[in-house]
């Protein structure tokens, strides 16, 4: 099959990739899309250190081609959606109903490259070759684990679909699961990429009475709006950003979600708090960088802030059911995806994320 391989110093190229049988308790899917997120970006600008070579990609969906020994609640021919927390079931937090914090998901999956037994499917030429997240969704197929691949209903968009399990699990679960927005609140979220977009959508579903979304983009911005934003603030045209939040909410916000994770983001977030408010940091910086708050005023108001890994979601409850709200009409997928590609534009695909170009792209591996 063909995949597209990150070599560790700055290279993607699409080369051919043998992809073994799928083990016990594994999953083979055919890749009908893979989402392009900044998750990817982070490991080819090595701002996230991870063995290589590795083929990219942590979102996708896709058709069930094999299944491996004990999986016997899917079968070839079943859609499903990729999830980049393969919960083990087995762990502490797992156990607790909280796989979005699986131990061995975080100390193999994602630390080794490997699946659970610290071994990978892919190889060619060069030797083994690792997987990104237990998902390498940036091919024509994929070995998951069976917790890694989420049935859905076949009806949905099964392109569309792809961004389900990374940008909207991430952004509505921060909404719903990490922070519990209730009816008549008011919400920032700062950054309109897929997971900023997905928090707004987020917000407007649980009733939100101000959803001020921030950008330094004019079309995301107006995405925004579209998607449920009631106000908009363009970063790009103020040096305050804190207070261009508060000119529209003078008392401060009851949640800030900092969709982008850049330090300066993460401390807008939380200086831009109201009373009894909650900064939840959804997206994810480079490794060791360090924020500053002033603990006394987080203590004075009554404030929090949470992190959200994957927004605390839970896969087999929260994709199908986030699917279903896709086809009821609750969340729009179709206008996220700025664009569709061969898995040949992987690399340029990654340039025109960083340069800011593009929303939500699409690897479509058969194009």
């Amino acid at each position: 099959m063909r995949a597209a391989v990150f070599d560790g110093d700055g290279s993607i190229t699409v080369e051919t990739v043998d992809l073994a049988a799928p083990g016990p308790g594994e999953v083979r899917v055919k890749v009908a899309a893979a989402g392009v997120c900044h998750s990817d970006l982070h490991v080819t600008t090595r701002a996230w250190d991870v063995p290589a070579p590795v083929v990219l990609g942590h979102e996708g969906s896709g058709v069930v081609t094999a299944v491996g020994a004990g999986v016997d609640d899917l079968e070839p021919g079943d859609h499903v959606v990729l999830s980049w927390v393969p919960g083990c079931g087995e762990c502490r937090a797992c156990k607790a109903g909280r796989p979005a914090q699986c131990s061995l998901v975080a100390s193999v999956v994602a630390a080794g490259g490997t699946l659970y037994d610290g071994t990978t499917r892919l190889s060619n030429e060069r030797g083994p070759i690792h997987h990104y997240l237990g998902v390498s969704s940036y091919a024509e197929q994929v070995v998951v684990p069976r917790s890694g691949a989420i049935k859905v209903r076949k009806d949905a968009p099964l392109e569309d679909i792809a961004i389900v399990g990374c940008a909207i699990a991430t952004g509505v679960g921060a909404v719903r699961n990490t922070a519990g927005v209730q009816p008549g609140s008011t919400v920032a979220v700062i950054g309109c990429g897929g997971v900023g977009l997905a928090c707004v959508q987020g917000a407007r579903l649980a009733g939100a009475e101000r959803i001020v979304a921030v950008d330094v983009v004019a079309e995301k911005l107006d995405l925004a709006r579209k998607l449920g934003a009631t106000d908009v603030v363009d970063a790009s045209a103020t040096d305050d950003v804190v207070a261009a939040l508060r000119d529209v909410v003078a008392d401060g916000f009851d949640y800030v979600f900092d969709a982008i994770g850049k330090i300066v983001t993460t401390e807008q977030a939380i200086a831009a708090l109201g009373l009894g408010g909650a900064a939840v940091i959804v997206g994810l910086p480079p490794a060791g960088e360090r924020a500053t708050f002033d603990p006394l005023a987080l203590a004075e108001g009554d404030q929090r802030i949470l992190g959200s890994n994957y927004g605390s979601a839970v896969p087999e409850r929260d994709i199908p059911a986030l699917v279903d709200e896709v086809m009821a009409g609750n969340l729009d997928l179709a206008s996220m995806i700025s664009g569709r590609r061969p898995l040949d534009e992987a690399a340029a695909a990654l340039d025109d994320l960083a340069a800011g170009h593009a929303l939500r792209q699409l690897l479509i591996p058969s194009a």
